[in-house]
C-alpha cells in the first residue's frame, strides 16, 4: 500500500513560507492594505493577483476577500518569504484598513434584520392547525446545540510546487482530493489535468477537512503560481481553532399536541441554523437537520419551518453527521419529555410510536432488523428498564423533600438515531464517481481511488479482494495518484459506496481472469439516484436535485447512557454507555468498534466537556481551555453490540453516536437532577443552579 506523510515532514528545496493576512473586523468594506517594505525575496499577494475566479466552488465565499469583509480572520492577503519568523514579524506590521459596519452573530440577531435567510425550508403534512385548535394538551420545548471543534493530528495546510513536467503538485490532508483539484484549477484559471493532488495523512478529522483544506490549498497554490517556487502554508494551532469550520449551532423549537395515551397528534418544528458568514454546504446541512427532526416516529400532522442564517462568524462546517445530529438531539429530547409527562418508560414510548418507513424512499427494501428489535436488544444489554424504574422511583420519592449536600443521584437515558451512507446534494461534480481496479501481469491487484486511506480502508479492501480473487496476501496496492474521482470521504461512503464498487470490480475481474490475458482493468461507477425521501413527501428545494442513493439503507443505533451526578463538583460521572447498532454487514468488527468508541467519546464531549462559543464573532483565548482531549482514563465503560440480523449490505455506522448519545446523556442528567435540561453542551453553572435548588427548603418542580 502507498504510504502518506504529515505536511510537517515536507520541505521541498528553495522553499518559501506563507502567512495569511486577515480581516481585523467582523463586517465592513475593505479599503486598503498597508504592507511594510518587503526585503528582496519576499512577496505580497492580494485578490488583484488572482488569475482565475475568486469564488470558492458551490458557495458565495471569496477565496481572498477584495471588497466586503464578513468575519474576523477572513483572508485578505498573503505574505511569502524564505524566513518564517521574519514573515510573522511583517504580518504584524500589515494594516488592514476598512469601514466597519454593524455585525450580527446569532440567528436571533439575524432574524431581526432586513437580510433574508440564506435558505428556507418548509414542509407541511396533514392539517396541523386544525389539530392544534382541537387538542387539550400541548408540549413545548426549545432545544439548543452549540458548536464543536474538530480533532486534528496537525493543523490544516498545504505544500505546493511545480514538478519537472510543470504540473502543479499539491500536498494536503483532504477528504476530497478532486475538490482541491477543481478549486485550484478554477482559481488559477488552468486545466485540471495540470494539477496533481497528493494527499497526506488525514488521521482523525471528523469532517473538518471536507472543504477547508481546499481553501488553504488555493492560497498556497496561488503563491507557487506567482513565484514559481515551492510554498508551504500551514496554519498554526491558534489560527486553525479560530478560523476553521465548526459543527454549526442550532436552535430548534418543537410544539406538539398529544392525546391521553401520549400519541403525537400534531407537531410544529421551527429550526434555525447558524451557517456563519457564507453559504457552504447550506442545503445539505439544513435538510439533514430537518430529517433528524422527523426521526423514527409516525407523526401524521407535521409542519417544519427551517432557515439557515448568515452571520458574521467564520463559515461553519458539516462536522460528522452533516446536521442529522442537531435534529435528532431536539426530537429525542422532546419525545423523552412527552414520555415523562404521561408517566411512561421512554424506551416503551419509542417502541409504541415507531414509524417503520422512517425517512426512506418509498421503494426501499425492508430492513431485516426492525427498530423495535434494536431498542429491545439495547434495553436488555444495558439493564435499562430496571435501572430506569429504580431511578424514577427515587426521583419521585424525593419530591417535596430537601436533599442533602453531597448526594450523588443517578439517572439513565435512552435515545435512537440513524444515518445515511452519502450526501443529499452534489455540486459541480454532478455526483459521478468511479473506482478502477487492475490485475497486473505480476498478479498484483491495483485499486485506483482518490480516497486517502489513512483510516484502515486499505486493509478492509484488501480483505474483500482476498475473499473475492485468489491472490497472495500482500499483493494488493492502493493507488491514489492519477486515479478516478471517488467523491468525498465522508458520511461512511468509504465503507459503503466505495467498498461496493471495489467488490463489483473484483467480481468482474474474477469472471475475466482465466479468459482474457493480463493485465485486466475494470472500472465501476456510481451515479446519483434522483428522487425524494419520506415516501415522496420530502422533496428537494426549488432548483436542486436530491440524490437519495445514500438513504436507501440506513444505519441505525440505540444508545443508553447512565450517569451519577457529583453534586459537589457539579459534574456528571458517566457510569456506562451501551450502544446497539444495526450496521448491516460488518466487515471488520474490531475496526468498527474502535470507530464507534471514538465517536461516542466525541459525542459525549459535545454534550458536556467541549464548551466553546463565539464572543462578538471571535473565540476568546480562554476558550482554548474548554477543548480538552480525553485521555484513556477519561473514557467511560462503553459496550457496543452489532445487531445486524442477516443483512448482507454494509451500512454507515461511524456517525451514529452523534445522533443518539447527546440526547441519551442529557436525559440521564435530567432524571438525576429532576430537571429537564434542553441544551448542549450543558454547563456546570446550570447543574449548580439545580443543586442549589435541591438543597434548599423549596424543592425542584420536576422536569416535565
Amino acid at each position: 500500500m502507498e504510504t502518506s506523510v504529515f505536511l510537517e515532514d515536507i520541505y521541498p528545496p528553495d522553499l518559501l513560507y506563507a502567512v495569511t493576512i486577515r480581516s481585523p473586523i467582523t463586517k465592513g468594506i475593505l479599503k486598503d492594505i498597508k504592507f511594510p517594505k518587503l526585503p528582496e525575496g519576499y512577496t505580497r499577494i492580494t485578490a488583484a493577483n488572482i488569475p482565475g475566479k475568486n469564488i470558492f466552488p458551490d458557495t458565495d465565499m471569496p477565496i481572498l476577500a477584495a471588497g466586503n469583509l464578513s468575519y474576523i480572520g477572513e483572508p485578505v492577503a498573503l505574505l511569502l518569504g524564505p524566513d518564517k519568523s521574519k514573515l510573522d514579524e511583517m504580518a504584524v506590521e500589515c494594516k488592514v484598513i476598512a469601514d466597519e459596519e454593524k455585525a450580527v452573530f446569532t440567528c436571533e440577531e439575524a432574524s431581526q434584520t432586513d437580510n433574508k435567510p440564506a435558505a428556507v425550508r418548509e414542509l407541511n403534512i396533514g392539517d396541523t392547525e386544525d389539530v392544534f385548535q382541537k387538542t387539550g394538551k400541548i408540549v413545548t420545548g426549545s432545544y439548543i446545540t452549540g458548536i464543536q471543534e474538530h480533532w486534528y493530528a496537525e493543523p490544516t495546510g498545504a505544500v505546493t510546487w511545480y514538478d519537472i513536467e510543470r504540473n502543479l503538485v499539491v500536498k494536503t490532508a483532504t477528504q476530497w482530493p478532486y475538490h482541491v483539484k477543481r478549486s485550484i484549477a478554477r482559481f488559477l484559471g488552468i486545466d485540471q489535468g495540470s494539477v496533481n493532488i497528493e494527499p497526506t495523512l488525514l488521521c482523525l478529522h471528523m469532517d473538518g477537512k471536507f472543504w477547508f483544506s481546499s481553501l488553504v490549498s488555493c492560497h498556497a497554490a496561488l503563491g507557487t503560481f506567482i513565484t514559481k517556487k515551492p510554498v508551504r502554508l500551514i496554519l498554526n494551532r491558534e489560527e486553525d481553532l479560530l478560523f476553521s469550520p465548526k459543527r454549526c449551532s442550532s436552535n430548534i423549537d418543537i410544539v406538539s399536541t398529544i392525546d391521553e395515551k401520549g400519541n403525537i397528534t400534531a407537531a410544529a418544528v421551527d429550526i434555525s441554523v447558524n451557517l456563519g458568514a457564507y453559504w457552504v454546504n447550506g442545503n445539505e446541512i439544513l435538510d439533514q437537520v430537518c430529517l433528524g427532526s422527523i426521526g423514527f416516529y409516525n407523526i401524521e400532522n407535521l409542519k417544519i419551518r427551517a432557515r439557515a442564517d448568515r452571520t458574521n462568524i467564520p463559515p461553519q462546517g458539516p462536522y460528522s453527521g452533516f446536521g442529522l445530529s442537531q435534529g435528532f438531539f431536539a426530537l429525542e429530547r422532546h419525545v423523552s419529555q412527552i414520555a415523562d409527562l404521561v408517566n411512561q418508560d421512554p424506551a416503551q414510548w419509542r417502541i409504541d410510536h415507531l414509524n417503520s418507513n422512517l425517512v426512506l424512499p418509498a421503494d426501499s427494501p425492508a430492513d431485516k432488523l426492525s427498530s423495535e428489535e434494536l431498542i429491545n436488544n439495547t434495553v436488555k444489554m444495558s439493564d435499562y428498564s430496571r435501572k430506569w424504574a429504580s431511578y424514577e422511583l427515587l426521583r419521585q420519592s424525593f419530591k417535596g423533600k430537601k436533599h442533602e449536600k453531597g448526594e450523588n443521584p443517578r439517572g439513565i437515558g435512552l435515545a435512537v438515531g440513524f444515518q445515511g451512507n452519502g450526501l443529499l446534494y452534489n455540486g459541480d461534480d454532478k455526483g459521478l464517481y468511479s473506482v478502477e481496479v487492475t490485475l497486473t501481469k505480476e498478479s498484483i491487484l491495483e485499486i485506483k481511488t482518490s480516497i486517502n486511506s489513512s483510516e484502515d480502508y486499505a486493509k478492509i479492501w484488501e480483505k474483500i479482494v482476498l475473499e473475492t480473487i485468489s491472490i497472495k496476501p500482500g499483493m494488493v496496492r492502493l493507488i491514489t495518484n492519477s486515479s478516478p474521482d471517488c467523491g468525498p470521504s465522508c458520511a461512511s461512503r468509504n465503507i459503503t459506496a466505495i467498498t461496493k464498487l471495489i467488490e463489483k470490480c473484483c467480481i468482474a475481474i474474477r469472471k475475466q481472469r482465466f479468459h482474457n490475458p493480463l493485465p485486466i482493468t475494470v472500472r465501476r461507477s456510481v451515479k446519483p439516484q434522483n428522487g425524494a425521501l419520506w415516501g415522496g413527501r420530502f422533496l428537494p428545494p426549488d432548483g436542486k436535485v436530491m440524490d437519495i442513493s445514500g438513504f436507501t439503507r440506513l444505519g441505525k443505533a440505540c444508545a443508553v447512557v447512565e450517569v451519577s451526578m457529583d453534586t459537589v463538583e457539579c459534574i456528571p460521572k458517566i457510569r456506562g454507555v451501551w450502544v446497539g447498532i444495526d450496521g448491516g454487514k460488518i466487515i471488520s468488527k474490531n475496526r468498527a468498534i474502535r470507530n464507534i468508541t471514538r465517536s461516542v467519546v466525541q459525542a459525549l464531549g459535545w454534550s458536556f466537556t467541549e464548551y466553546i462559543e463565539y464572543t462578538d464573532g471571535i473565540l476568546p483565548k480562554s476558550q482554548y481551555e474548554n477543548f480538552p482531549i480525553p485521555t484513556p482514563v477519561d473514557i467511560p465503560p462503553i459496550q457496543i453490540d452489532f445487531l445486524s440480523g442477516k443483512n448482507e449490505e454494509t451500512k454507515g455506522i461511524g456517525e451514529l453516536p452523534f445522533t443518539c448519545i447527546p440526547a441519551a446523556f442529557l436525559q440521564a442528567v435530567s432524571q438525576s437532577m429532576d430537571h429537564g435540561f434542553k441544551s448542549i453542551p450543558i454547563k456546570r453553572k446550570e447543574i449548580w443552579e439545580m443543586v442549589r435548588v435541591r438543597t434548599m427548603e423549596k424543592p425542584a418542580q420536576g422536569f416535565k
